[in-house]
Parts: C-alpha cells; sequence; structure tokens
C-alpha cells in the first residue's frame, strides 16, 4: 500500500506540475474509488499531502519562468488559510455523499467551463 501512495503522489505531483492543480480535483477522488477512503477521509488526506512545501518545485520552475504574480500568490494563500480553516470545520458537519456530490458538481461545472469557454 504504500507503494501505492508514493505512486499516486508520483502521478498526480507530474499533473499538478503540468496544469496547477491536483489536490480536490485529482487526489480526493483517487483515494475515494481506488484506496476506498471515505470522502471526508480523503479529503483530509489531500490536504494533509498538500500542506507546504509540496508545491515548492513546481512553484519554483513557474516563477522562474516568469509566471508567477507574487502578491496574488501571497493574498490567496493567506484567503485560502482562513476559508480552509473554516470550509474543514463545516465539511465535517455533512454527510460523506453531500461532499461528494458537491465535489462532483463542482468539477462538472469547470469542466464544462473550461470545454466550451474561451
Amino acid at each position: 500500500m504504500t507503494l501505492s501512495y508514493l505512486l499516486l503522489g508520483l502521478i498526480i505531483g507530474a499533473i499538478s506540475g503540468i496544469v496547477g492543480t491536483g489536490g480536490g480535483v485529482l487526489i480526493v477522488p483517487a483515494l475515494v474509488y481506488f484506496f476506498h477512503m471515505s470522502q471526508h477521509k480523503a479529503q483530509g488526506t489531500s490536504l494533509g499531502a498538500l500542506l507546504a512545501p509540496i508545491g515548492i518545485l513546481a512553484f519554483w520552475e513557474y516563477h522562474k519562468a516568469g509566471n508567477v504574480d507574487l502578491k496574488a500568490s501571497l493574498l490567496i494563500a493567506v484567503g485560502f488559510a482562513i476559508g480552509g480553516y473554516f470550509g474543514g470545520f463545516w465539511a465535517q458537519q455533512l454527510p460523506d455523499l453531500l461532499l461528494r456530490r458537491i465535489l462532483g458538481t463542482l468539477l462538472v461545472v469547470v469542466g464544462i467551463h473550461f470545454l466550451l469557454g474561451r
């Protein structure tokens, strides 16, 4: 199982470095479907895996290429930390199925926007 988690991290890390996402979009569904975790446990595990400094190497490559707005990144990080605290608290009050449906709906809406939008 340890090797499977490491392999998942390697795959998601590579994808994340390419497209700039990975946590909730890829890790959570993988943990639910391939590792049979509950939605709550998958989300918590994903958050634990994504604690700093996970994205630092991919960030550094983007930064070296001039593709980072540092001020925006820092402000988003502060907002993310505060929002993450409250979101994590609220998520504990919701059933697994509702969390899965919220995530699925979000992924569909974003996917449709990216596929059909400019």
